[in-house]
């Protein structure tokens, strides 16, 4: 790419997946963490919090793409919350990206049952509602983006076989690798541009091509 690729979150688990992938395409990567000293080499780290708008400002500024991948947290208000981090953090990325007029391409790492608001998970801080309008917010926002619903994560090497879904009716397990996979891929894929998906691992077989399974899939109407 053009520019640099920012991973908020590079530190996590899937983060850190996900910059090895960039890193291996010979792309410069930012990694934004709380806590950014376990970046991989080769990486430019950056301590960060989607919570603190101007921790963002530096790290973020000319772009050609941001990665989204932070925990929600875990408390029902206040600064640990899913609103501070999955909603209110997805504007302050969104502004920060986009102060010096870069456009840059945004994929967020969400969840499955964001539209089930009955869901146990519902009752920590609103958690799916608050991961939905963080998705609601880069739908709107004008960006090319991606939102990619991973089901339940596992470990794994992935590589195997892989099932994307919209609609946000199924259940399962996935694992991390292979949301990482598909982090990336969406970068250079067109077919990934607009898209909301879920994602599931199949039982045996061999993956298809990531332009294939984007392909499927219906862009976003807006």
């Amino acid at each position: 790419m053009e520019n640099p690729v920012a991973v908020v979150g590079g530190a996590g688990r899937i983060g850190r997946l996900v910059v090895a992938g960039l890193l291996e395409r010979g792309e410069e990567v930012r990694v934004l963490s709380r806590r950014p000293r376990g970046a991989q080499a080769g990486a430019e780290p950056h301590q960060a919090d989607v919570r603190d708008r101007q921790s963002l400002s530096l790290p973020l500024a000319g772009l050609s793409a941001v990665v989204i991948s932070v925990e929600p947290g875990t408390a029902n208000s206040g600064p640990d919350s899913p609103e501070a981090t999955m909603y209110r953090g997805v504007l302050n990325v969104l502004d920060a990206a986009t102060a010096g007029g870069e456009k840059p391409h945004i994929v967020l790492v969400s969840q499955i049952y964001v539209t089930r608001k009955n869901h146990p998970i519902n009752r920590t801080g609103r958690m799916l509602d608050m991961r939905l309008a963080g998705e609601d917010a880069i739908r709107r926002s004008g960006l090319p983006y991606t939102v990619v619903r991973p089901s339940w994560l596992t470990g794994g090497s992935g590589g195997t076989g892989v099932r994307l879904e919209q609609g946000d009716t199924g259940d399962g397990e996935i694992t991390r690798q292979d949301v990482a996979d598909a982090v990336v891929q969406s970068l250079y894929s067109p077919a990934a541009r607009s898209l909301t998906f879920e994602m599931y691992n199949t039982s045996g077989g061999v993956r298809a091509d990531w332009d294939d399974l984007f392909s499927t899939l219906t862009p976003d109407s807006h």
